[in-house]
């Protein structure tokens, strides 16, 4: 049994929690600031190898404190971004696997920094993009003799559009914030540069369908440090419906609100719904010479809301709690082999996609499963109870 504790018993640390320990090769500890939440996810789960505490983790001696009482092989951060670099530095210390979803660059810089020299491994930038994102696209690049460009391009949408932004909070609102409000990274000329976010705006077809797509920060992740040199052009953009990034640049650059993110914060969340009805979409495509020839390759997959463990989970839920758990499984089945700052591009979409976890990425989904429960009346209650779909 591998011993993990994952931090946040939020949206996507109910489900991490209940992925591992329904599989049954994992003892799970589930801490939130919120003990409540916690032992509500743990309730719902029947308590199969799931423990909750109530845990202040971005209070590194308490952290540290709590590790040392019930010691860990891994130590899964679904915090916020900014509480990870002092997470990081307690997992170090306390010599356990450290691994995060942080979108944000310059705390994976810190990251980097605190693995050097480590015997265990600190995978940052898990879940979706970052992550699989960058794990798909570095698959196809193996498949060229020479690299022209590498376009990632991820979008976590409602199924249902109806508002001005044609868009509903499917995850966290401060790393949404985030990622339109901070500096994005971008290969040009093989070059790393750095370039303004909600900039760059292109139309982009799937399946018959029209989005757009603009900059983003962090979704790069480590990919342009591996494979930026190889190639003339690699950027990342975040997809979306027609007129989004409009109305985001008027919120954030004309309203100023991006220097006041906190009223920004309360605005979205006040007026945006949440929703289990989504869709996420992934696109990856890599141009460049195989056999003298030049070609392009296209990954492109949608992922749609799952019932997993008798509950309702949200596209986004699932396709970042599947990215990170398949890592962890990966790494902690062979924990040898991985060592000190262990990028996503590392593991080959091959082993991610055959993974028990990783399977929940195969393609064939569509929007009938969350209709079905919609109309049932049994979405929303993700931590009370199962619910039953023919």
């Amino acid at each position: 049994m591998h011993r993990v504790l994952i931090l946040g018993a939020g949206k996507i640390g109910a489900l991490i929690s209940g992925l591992l320990a329904e599989s049954g090769s994992y003892k799970v500890q589930l801490a939130d600031m919120d003990g409540a939440a916690a032992e509500a996810v743990a309730r719902a789960h029947g308590g199969l190898e799931l423990s909750a505490f109530a845990l202040d983790a971005s209070q590194s001696e308490l952290l540290e404190r709590h590790l040392a009482s019930h010691p860990v092989d891994a130590l899964i951060s679904g915090l916020p971004y900014y509480c990870n670099r002092g997470v990081a530095e307690v997992a170090r210390r306390a010599r356990t696997h450290y691994f995060d979803l942080t979108e944000d660059v310059e705390v994976t810089r810190a990251v980097r920094a605190i693995a050097s020299g480590a015997t265990q491994a600190f995978v940052p930038q898990c879940g979706l993009a970052p992550g699989f994102i960058s794990i798909a696209a570095a698959e196809l690049i193996t498949h060229f003799d020479e690299l022209r460009s590498v376009k990632l391009r991820v979008g976590a949408l409602p199924q249902h559009p109806n508002n001005v932004l044609k868009y509903s909070l499917t995850w966290s609102t401060e790393g949404l914030i985030n990622e339109y409000g901070n500096p994005c990274q971008a290969v040009s000329d093989g070059h790393l540069v750095e370039i303004a976010p909600l900039e760059g705006l292109e139309e982009i077809e799937i399946d018959g369908m029209r989005y757009e797509a603009f900059n983003t920060s962090g979704g790069l992740g480590s990919l342009a440090d591996t494979h930026g040199a190889q190639c003339e052009t690699m950027n990342y953009k975040t997809i979306r419906y027609p007129g989004h990034c409009e109305q985001m640049r008027l919120l954030m650059n004309d309203l100023k609100l991006n220097h006041d993110r906190g009223t920004l914060k309360r605005i979205l969340e006040n007026a945006v719904p949440q929703t289990l009805q989504d869709v996420v979409i992934v696109y990856a495509a890599v141009t460049g010479k195989q056999d003298g020839q030049l070609r392009e390759e296209n990954y492109v997959n949608k992922i749609y809301p799952q019932v997993i463990a008798g509950r309702l989970w949200s596209a986004i839920q699932v396709a970042t709690a599947a990215g990170i758990t398949a890592v962890v499984d990966l790494v902690l089945s062979a924990p040898a082999r991985y060592h000190g700052f262990v990028a996503q591009e590392k593991f080959r979409l091959t082993d991610i996609v055959a993974n028990r976890f990783g399977r929940y990425y195969a393609p064939g989904g569509t929007k009938h499963v969350s209709g079905e429960v919609v109309v049932a009346g049994k979405a929303g209650h993700q931590r009370h109870r199962k619910v039953a779909v023919r």
